[in-house]
């Protein structure tokens, strides 16, 4: 037996931002707290927000103090400021950062802690009530993690210093609001990591193990309008088209991921818990060199079908192999490759090869990895 499981409500395109906040308060929600950033702030985008909030009648209290790789901190003080003004309601407003640390916000406001106990890898949605979560809402302002869809959210928890996933079907957002100008003001190197962060959802989705047709199917087009959309919205963040576009594909990457991911992603937390990478320029340095590696593995013949299935996606493909595809698609979103690059420390690759074989994402990778091949992924990205 499958168990296959669909996200949430989502109004997509211009006036998504007051129709979902008319609903909130059609919901019954009174007080909210509206999880942010201080670029949003700086920015204005958390006071227009918050302004359409306010006029569909309900009490906003704001807390953006929100890191780019959040931690259990961030979350603590979000859930002290939600029982302080004895809010009934999250909004996450942001990439995935603010939205992630809105879902836990919620666990960490009606659970005891410690958060790590909630880990996902250790069973820890066994010990989440979820009939007591408060309702979350997103809105996303950058076209890649998909949270604003998932059950999920990813801190750095103090215990652990690793990026913990803690789930709960009731973690979903009830409802998402796309609106392509949120994004408008995203800069084109955000634009472009984050982008990637979605592309290699839907990839890794798809090259997954095990049977889920409808993650297939959805990851395929997540991907092909990735490939057709983001160099547009690099090129021009006011092209509502590619922005509208590349937020119906982040939703995709993460609706598809539900099937699994990669090695891609175990490869990338460890380098925002110790490196602080952001995290969709991590996935962007690793993917060529992982699909790479794939791509010389012994695989099936339906392997190989996924692979070409994937290649075939690319304009041009000709007779180049897909990891040669990905590379060339990163480099023109002008993204540099090289961990060193970014800072990264030589002597840190064995540390991280080590977190990245505890991280559980490359256990639906399509085929195992070890330890090892982790780490000749890291020299070889370096």
């Amino acid at each position: 037996m499958q168990r296959f499981n669909y996200p949430t409500t989502i109004y997509f395109g211009e006036g998504a931002l007051p129709a979902c906040a008319q609903s909130i308060k059609e919901d019954g929600a009174k007080k909210v707290l509206l999880v942010t950033d201080a670029t949003l702030i700086k920015v204005g985008i958390a006071k227009q927000v918050e302004s359409e909030l306010t006029s569909a009648g309900l009490d906003v209290f704001l807390y953006a103090d929100v890191h780019p790789n959040p931690t259990e901190d961030d979350v603590e003080q979000g859930a002290k400021q939600y029982l302080q003004h004895q809010c009934d309601a999250l909004v996450g407003l942001g990439g995935g950062s603010p939205i992630d640390t809105a879902k836990i916000i919620a666990i960490a406001a009606t659970h005891k802690g410690p958060l790590v106990q909630f880990d996902d890898t250790q069973g820890g949605d066994r010990l989440i009530n979820g009939s007591i979560l408060p309702p979350i809402y997103a809105l996303p302002t950058t076209a890649g993690t998909g949270s604003e869809v998932g059950r999920s959210g990813v801190i750095i928890t103090r215990e652990s210093n690793n990026k913990t996933i803690i789930f709960h079907p009731l973690l979903m957002p009830k409802i998402a609001a796309l609106e392509p100008k949120l994004t408008e003001g995203l800069p084109p190197t955000i634009t472009a990591a984050t982008g990637i962060d979605a592309f290699v959802h839907c990839l890794e989705a798809y090259l997954a193990p095990g049977f889920h047709p409808m993650a297939d199917g959805i990851a395929l087009e997540g991907m092909a309008l990735i490939l057709k959309h983001l160099p547009k919205a690099v090129a021009d963040g006011h092209d509502l088209e590619a922005r509208g576009a590349m937020q119906i594909a982040a939703t995709m990457g993460a609706t598809a991921f539900q099937k699994g991911l990669g090695m891609i992603h175990s490869l990338a937390h460890p380098l925002s818990s110790e490196c602080r990478l952001h995290h969709g320029l991590a996935n962007a340095l690793l993917l060529p060199f992982s699909i790479d590696f794939i791509e010389q593995s012994n695989l099936d013949t339906e392997q190989k079908r996924r692979i070409n299935k994937v290649r075939q996606l690319f304009p041009d493909a000709a007779e180049t192999s897909l990891a040669n595809l990905c590379r060339t698609f990163v480099t023109q979103l002008n993204i540099q490759l090289g961990l060193k690059q970014q800072n990264v420390n030589q002597r840190q690759l064995l540390l991280l090869s080590q977190k990245a074989y505890q991280d559980p994402c490359h256990q639906t990778n399509m085929i195992p990895v070890t330890e090892a091949d982790l780490l000749q992924i890291y020299t070889q990205a370096y």
